[in-house]
């Protein structure tokens, strides 16, 4: 399996100290495959979408009037992929898109639907951004390794790649941060296998701009708990 084109979509709310740097990592990285830089400004008021306006020539930028959340500017972008496969980048420079390579060539070798890159697997393993944060994660991939025998090592992780083929069959309705395990579980639910290689990642701190908080954390599990009673 060979897979010709990429589509990244960046999710950015006020985020004008790091989205021309993420966008040019994105340009400048060599992936092996076509990309397709999808970007939605949900709602921004620091200024980042005035930014983008200059990009609009060159990639797909998206504008949403009011601050939604990451679940629905994902969605918006979602719509207007044309890869083989989508992957999720956060616009704070947490993940680094040198990763997308090894990624692809991982589901091509393996023809595999669905890929993650774990913040919790390799020899040094990765920093995180605060006991909480680490906790936090620890306990949403037990809880969905528990309800969805997904046995995954991160399910909190941006890094999602998966086949257009599998996202068509999956109608997602999240609209926040709640979108991540919305995700994962309805991948498990379908029984579809979700590989991991690891990657790298430099967290961020709150007053740096990390956004999530945790009632997140509180919403996703019941978003967990949600889709397996629905099951």
């Amino acid at each position: 399996m060979k897979i010709k084109k990429l589509s990244i979509i960046v999710p950015a709310y006020n985020e004008k100290n790091t989205i021309e740097t993420i966008l040019r990592r994105l340009e400048e990285v060599e992936i092996g495959a076509e990309k397709e830089i999808i970007v939605i400004d949900d709602g921004s008021k620091d200024g980042t979408r005035e930014m983008l306006l200059k990009y609009e020539t060159k990639h797909k930028i998206f504008y949403h009037e009011k601050n939604q959340g990451k679940g629905a500017a994902v969605r918006t972008g979602l719509k207007s992929a044309s890869g083989d496969y989508i992957v999720i980048q956060d616009a704070d420079l947490e993940y680094s898109p040198s990763d997308f390579k090894r990624m692809l060539e991982y589901a091509e070798l393996n023809n595999a639907d669905v890929v993650y890159g774990s913040r919790r697997l390799g020899k040094g393993k990765s920093p995180t951004a605060g006991w909480q944060y680490y906790l936090g994660g620890v306990f949403l991939t037990f809880l969905t390794n528990l309800l969805y025998d997904a046995n995954i090592t991160d399910g909190a992780t941006c890094y999602k790649m998966i086949s257009r083929d599998v996202l068509s069959k999956i109608n997602l309705c999240s609209v926040g941060f709640e979108f991540c395990p919305e995700l994962t579980a309805k991948i498990a639910r379908q029984g579809i296998k979700i590989y991991e290689i690891p990657i790298s990642y430099s967290p961020r701190s709150k007053k740096e701009g990390k956004k999530i908080k945790f009632k997140d954390a509180i919403i996703a599990v019941k978003t967990l708990l949600k889709y397996k009673i629905m099951s």
